[in-house]
Order: C-alpha cells, then sequence, then structure tokens
C-alpha cells in the first residue's frame, strides 16, 4: 500500500502491532513485521540485558523493520535508549512522557521516533518535539491510558485536523472493518494492540489469552486514575480496587493495594484473580487465539474488500 506510514517505516501494511508489557516480545514482533505490518518489542517489562536479548533474536528472525516501544517513565530509560542504539534499531514508539526529552537524541542515532498521545494537545505537542508521526490512542484501548476519555472516533479527526505528520489510530481496532473507518476519519495507519495478545506468538500467559477470549461486552474498566489511568478485565484485584474506592481509599492506600509487578502476576504468570488483567474494550469482539500472521492477513484481506467495494459493502 502506499500511503505516508508504509513509506516512513518501509513496510508493506499500514498495520503496526502495539508494544504491550509482558506480551509483546520478540517471536510477537518478528511475526507481525514477516507479515508485512510493523511488528514493535514492548521494553516496559525489560530489564535492559533482556530488551537486546529480545533485539538480537528479533534481528535474526525477521529481516523486515520492527520497532522498540520506550515508556519514558522507565526508571533505567537511558540504559534502555543505550541498547536500542547500540543494537542498531530504526524506529522507536515513546510513550507515558514527555516526548521532547529524548526525541532529538534519537534522531542524532538516525531513528525514526513515533509518539504515543491521547489528546490533540499532546499531538500538538509530540509534533513540536519532532516526532514524525503520532499515534493518537482511544479511551478504548488496554492498558494504560488517557485521563481524558476521549474515544477513538472522536479522537482520530479532531487530530487529524490540526496535525501535519503521519497520524496513527489505536484503541478499538482489531477487524478490516475497523481499519477502513480509522483511515475514513484521517488516519494514515492503524495500531492493534489487543487482537495480538491472543495470537500464538504473544508472550501473554495461556490462561490470560483464554480469558481475552473469554471476555464479552462490559467487562473491562478504566481505574487508578490517581496513579495511572488503566483499563482491565474485572477480576477479583479489581473487585479490591472498586472496595477500596467505596472506603475512601488514599492515593497510598491504592499503591499498596497495587503492590509490584501486578501486571505480570496477572498477563504473564497467569494469575486471574490477583493479578492486574490489561486488555482494551476490542475483547467483546474477539473469540480465538490465532498465528499472528493470519490476523494480519485477516486484517488486511477485510480492509481491502471492503475499500475496493466502498460504499456498497460497507452500508
Amino acid at each position: 500500500m502506499e500511503n505516508r506510514i508504509c513509506g516512513l517505516f518501509g513496510i508493506k501494511y499500514p498495520l503496526i502491532q502495539a508494544g504491550m508489557i509482558w506480551c509483546s516480545g520478540w517471536e510477537l514482533a518478528s511475526a507481525v513485521s514477516n507479515a508485512g505490518g510493523l511488528g514493535i518489542i514492548g521494553s516496559g517489562s525489560m530489564y535492559p540485558d533482556v530488551l537486546r536479548t529480545h533485539i538480537q533474536k528479533c534481528k535474526a528472525a525477521t529481516d523486515k523493520p520492527f520497532a522498540v516501544n520506550l515508556p519514558m517513565l522507565y526508571p533505567q530509560i537511558e540504559d534502555h535508549i543505550n541498547v536500542i542504539i547500540e543494537e542498531g534499531v530504526k524506529i522507536v514508539f515513546t510513550s507515558a512522557g514527555n516526548p521532547k526529552t529524548w526525541t532529538s537524541h534519537l534522531k542524532k542515532h538516525g531513528i525514526t521516533v513515533v509518539h504515543v498521545v491521547s489528546s490533540v494537545k499532546f499531538a500538538l505537542k509530540a509534533e513540536q518535539a519532532g516526532v514524525e508521526a503520532v499515534v493518537a490512542e482511544g479511551f478504548e484501548a488496554g492498558g494504560h491510558n488517557g485521563r481524558e476519555e476521549t474515544t477513538t472516533f472522536c479522537l482520530i479527526p479532531m487530530v487529524k485536523e490540526k496535525l501535519s505528520v503521519p497520524l496513527i489510530a489505536a484503541g478499538g481496532i482489531a477487524t478490516g472493518r475497523q481499519m477502513l473507518a480509522a483511515m475514513i476519519l484521517g488516519a494514515d495507519a492503524v495500531q492493534v494492540g489487543s487482537r495480538f495478545v491472543a495470537s500464538e506468538e504473544s508472550s501473554g500467559h495461556f490462561n490470560f489469552k483464554n480469558r481475552v477470549v473469554e471476555a464479552g461486552e462490559g467487562e473491562t474498566h478504566l481505574t487508578l486514575k490517581e496513579l495511572a489511568p488503566v483499563r482491565l478485565i474485572r477480576n477479583k484485584f479489581h473487585g479490591d480496587v472498586m472496595n477500596a474506592y467505596a472506603n475512601h481509599a488514599t492515593v497510598d492506600d491504592l499503591k499498596t493495594l497495587l503492590g509490584r509487578a501486578r501486571a505480570k502476576r496477572g498477563m504473564f504468570e497467569g494469575d486471574l484473580d490477583e493479578g492486574e488483567l490489561e486488555i482494551g474494550q476490542i475483547s467483546g469482539l474477539i473469540d480465538n487465539i490465532k498465528p499472528a500472521a493470519e490476523i494480519v492477513e485477516e486484517i488486511i484481506s477485510e480492509y481491502n474488500l471492503l475499500q475496493t467495494n466502498w460504499p456498497s459493502q460497507v452500508l
């Protein structure tokens, strides 16, 4: 496909796999890249030496472009950046922080920088910081989210109206039909997360993948806004959080309840009761686990079919 994102990244399809903690290691990233999209290694759950291993394994598994997601709030971010530069990664998606801090440094090393935002305000700040593209992520998305609670259908056209750099839509996208809708709204590409959680190559625990497949409409909730807003599947831990709010919990109370490694416990170790199960609202539409390449092919085939027959096959 000829569009700005395909040209920027050197990929076949304007389809990006989100960088998700505990779920997007080298196996998933390389599988998506080999299928024609852009795979992303989620570094937020990795120590620097672990990230280096994942990058090296990804380079061995694909000769196609891939990226690393870099949460700006990660405590060892300088070490991560050094690993990324040393290993020759060409594309970095930054998130959860100020893009001005590291964008110019990364670009000096020939790295294409993309930043994830949840509002028009932050999209413009990212563009001013020098990023080459922006991911605008709606309220529907899983994991850590923006406080604005703006849905994807509202966010994408508003950002498109103000932005000059390429725009990638994220949040609530898992099918070709939704991809086409995002492109019509003004996106140059889409970023898909939750659908790839339920892939064979995802590093998420089998229990977690099955829970995503079983999830129905309304089973996720955006909470813990006092700490960092996160969308979770309702489970025992989520119930404990709701009880804490009902008992007027302080920020310190919430931090104590959350503790450490709660997301790892749920998503990577498979504890469906006490773990944090981060997933998007679109989980209600996901009903199987399949290879990442099949997911890419399914989305792109449906997108192409509907685009070719627009509007008769869409309306």
